[in-house]
Formats: C-alpha cells, structure tokens, sequence
C-alpha cells in the first residue's frame, strides 16, 4: 500500500512537470503603426544608391571617418558610467529571470530534524512524566505548485520579456552614447575654429585700432570713430573669452562620455575641419522599418508582451491552485536507529486551494493587470511616434542645411569682397570710417554664422544615423 501511494505521489509530480497545461494570457497583437506609412513629401529623398545597407546595418566605425573620434568612441564604450549600470541592469534582470523561472521545477531539499519533549505526569498515561524522543533524516519538495492553468509559466514569460527589454534598453544607450561622443567632437572641432576665427579677427581689429588712434593723435580723425574701433575690438574679445569657456564646457562634457582621462593626442587638432567627408552616407527606408532598427521600440514591444502574461497569470489566480509537499527519509525514537530495517519514512501532502471569496482582490488584480497593458500599448505607441519624428526632424534637417550651408558660404564669400573694398575705399578716402568698420563688423558675424551651420549639419547627420538606429552593430 505504501508502494503504491509512493508511486502515485512520483507520478503526479512527473505529470505536471511534463504537461504544458493551458495559458490564460491573450495572445500578443502588435498594435498598427500611430504614424504615417511614408515619411513627409520630399524629405526621403536621399541620393544613396538603393541597395546600399540600411542605416542600422553600417557599423559606426564605417559610418565615422575620423580615426581620433573613432578611439573616443571605444573609450566611451569600455568606460561610459551610464552604459556600465545598463549593463549591470541586464544582470540584475537575468538573475531575476533565474529566480523566477526556479518555480517552474520542484525545490528539492535534504533535512535532519530532531525533538526531545517531555510530557508531565499530571498529562501522561500511566501519571508519570514522560520523555520523547525522535529523528528523522530525508529529503523533500515543500509546495510546488503544479501549474495546470500557466499562472507560473506566465510569470516566467514575463520576467523573460524584462530581461529582454533590459537588454534593448543598453542597446539603446549604447547607440545614444556614441552619437553624442560623436556630436560632442564635431562641437569641439567647431570651437576650435571659432576660437581660431576671433584670435584672427582681434589682430585685425586690434591694428585697426591703432591706426585710429594714432590717427587721433593727429588730429586727422574724430573720438567717435575711435570708440567705435575700441568697441569692435573688445566686443571681439569677449567673444573669444566665450568660445574659450564653450570650449573647455565641451571638453568637460566629452570627458564624461568616455568616462576617463582624456589624452590630448585625442582631442581635435587646430587643423581640425570636420565636413561632410568626415561621415558616411546612410538611406532611409519606410517608417515600419523602425520597428527592427530602433531597440527602444524593441524594448517596449517586449514590456508590452510581459503584460500580456501577467494578465494571463492574473487571470489563473480564479482558478483552484494545487500545491505538493512530500519528503521521504527515514525515523526513529533513538537516532542510532535511523538507518536499521524498517526505520523508512514517508510523507505527501497534497493542498487545493480553491477561492470562493476574496473581497474582490482576484477581479482588481486582474483589472491592474489590463490596466497595465493598457499603458504599455500606449508607451509603445509614443515610443514609434517619437522615433518618427526624429527621424522626420532630422530628415527636414537633411533637405535645408546643405542649402542654407551653401548660402551662407557664399554669403561670407561677398562679405569677404565687400570688407576688402570697404577697406581700399576708406584708405583711399572715398568712404568713411564708419563703413569700413560696418564692413568688419559683418563679415565676422558671417563667418561664425558659417562654422555654426556647418556644425549643425553635421550633428543633424549624426541624428539621424541614430534615429534610424544605427550604432549598434560592430
């Protein structure tokens, strides 16, 4: 008889190991796109030959030229603080996955107990005190529980969509960690050339100056345009002292990013120029291609399909739980008796728990779970809707930088002419001072204006080789 209950208690256990069961969580629909099919008319235009890979598909060490900011990048990548505690999350997250997914197999654990007890006279038979004693050595499973209606199962799908979120999440900041090393290198090459432009412009004001007042001194010129070659010459340099403090701010930040020393060898040369060649050329596709490229989208769609499951397990607490607990070993009253013939032990301890009344706790739990489904769909949605518009933006920025960097080239170009004739005309006493210094004034505004829009194009084209979720890839 003992035998048989034995066997019938292994067969049980192996049962529930074995059979799937069902799953009450509802099956996992991606929501429609919340965006346009095609990106805005006349922004995707791109001039990169169709076949050429996609922007996720071009390692970024393709994708930058420059071998200075490719070693900044590796550095970034080895060191960055942030990119370490992400992956430390995905650890942290692959452990907990672990945990979880423990409860799917029985625990299986070895005790030794042991009980001295003793009865008074006044409560044992006989009216004599009494002492017991007992020892048991075994092995047991304490309160599997067999998961026939996947409340389990559903857990551990959605620790392991956590885990995988994790995952798209470093992925995440790893691409945004190299395209701002990368922007931030660009803004240094740009400051350098700002500062190089005001170091320039001072010498030139400051020989303006001193003609004037050598001038002065003569009496062949007035204090008004004096003070007004003063003027120019210290507006000059407090635009110097500004670019030097950006400078020093933008290598504050670069050290940040890569998260150590930085080696001066590193930094951007004065012969520094960026330009258009200092990137590679990505296409676009359609918006739906988001949806691979972008781990953060990624990361959503699999936070939205943990709750999917934890509805589903939400959904098995209404239904009857059965928990095993068994342990077989062997007893005694002496414990050098434990292990002579006949001393064989055994328990098994089947539970139903079945609700019949909870004061709604079952139907609120559930009711968080839709509730919190509900807000992942939304998060994805706003999730596709943002990288569209990055995208988008960036896109815009594609189709009117390289006209705007054009004109204002040729702009600079003109004001270069004009300040050179204004030059000749005043010394040659056909025009004033005062437009000569008109003169001067506009084309240093037109020259950092120039150094600005070429920045910006560049970091636009950073922007969107990350909005399309390049980075990634090695």
């Amino acid at each position: 008889m003992k035998s048989q209950n034995t066997q019938g208690a292994a067969l049980l256990i192996a049962a529930a190991l074995i059979l799937p069961g069902c799953s009450l969580a509802p099956a996992h629909e991606r929501p429609p796109l919340p965006v346009p099919d095609a990106w805005p008319a006349g922004l995707a235009a791109s001039g990169v030959p169709s076949p050429a890979a996609s922007a996720d598909e071009i390692a970024w060490e393709d994708f930058f030229q420059d071998d200075r900011l490719k070693q900044l990048i590796r550095l970034a990548l080895d060191n960055n603080r942030d990119l370490r505690v992400a992956a430390l999350n995905i650890d942290r997250a692959r452990a907990l996955y672990r945990v979880q997914a423990a409860d799917r197999l029985p625990g299986v654990s070895a005790a030794v107990d042991g009980s001295r007890q003793r009865i008074p006279g006044d409560l044992a038979p006989g009216g004599s005190p009494v002492i017991s004693r007992s020892d048991a050595v075994g092995v047991g499973v304490t309160s599997f529980e067999l998961d026939f209606f996947g409340r389990v199962r559903n857990l551990n799908a959605a620790a392991l969509e956590r885990y995988l979120a994790t995952e798209e999440a470093r992925r995440s900041a790893h691409i945004a960690l190299i395209a701002e090393v990368a922007r931030t290198y660009e803004a240094l090459i740009a400051d350098k050339q700002l500062l190089a432009l005001s170091r320039r412009t001072i010498e030139s004001r400051g020989d303006s100056y001193l003609r004037q007042r050598d001038l002065r001194r003569q009496g062949a010129s007035s204090e008004y345009d004096l003070r007004q070659s003063e003027s120019l010459l210290e507006a000059a340099r407090a635009t110097l002292a500004q670019q030097s403090r950006q400078k020093s701010l933008d290598e504050n930040a670069l050290a940040l990013l890569v998260g150590a020393n930085l080696d001066q060898a590193l930094l951007p040369g004065d012969d520094a120029r960026g330009g258009r060649n200092a990137l590679a050329d990505i296409p676009v596709g359609l918006p739906s291609d988001l949806l691979a490229a972008r781990p953060d989208i990624r990361q959503r769609e699999a936070l939205l399909r943990a709750e999917n499951a934890n509805i589903g397990a939400a959904r098995a607490a209404f239904f009857p739980r059965i928990a095993l607990t068994g342990s077989l070993g062997t007893a005694s009253s002496e414990l050098s008796g434990l292990f002579d013939p006949g001393s064989g032990a055994w328990s098994f301890m089947p539970r139903l728990v079945l609700p019949i009344f909870d004061g709604g706790r079952n139907r609120a739990g559930l009711g968080v779970a839709k509730a919190d489904r509900g807000i992942a769909i939304a998060q994805y949605e706003k999730a596709i809707q943002e990288a569209f518009r990055e995208v988008a933006d960036a896109l815009a920025g594609r189709a009117t930088l390289s006209a705007q960097r054009d004109a204002v080239r040729a702009q600079e170009a003109a004001e270069q002419v004009r300040f050179d004739l204004s030059r000749q005309r005043y010394e040659a006493g056909y025009s004033s001072y005062l437009e000569f210094l008109d003169a001067q004034r506009e084309l240093f505004a037109v020259q950092q204006q120039a150094i600005a829009v070429g920045l910006a194009e560049l970091q636009n084209r950073i922007g969107l080789y990350k909005a399309l979720g390049g980075g990634w890839k090695k």
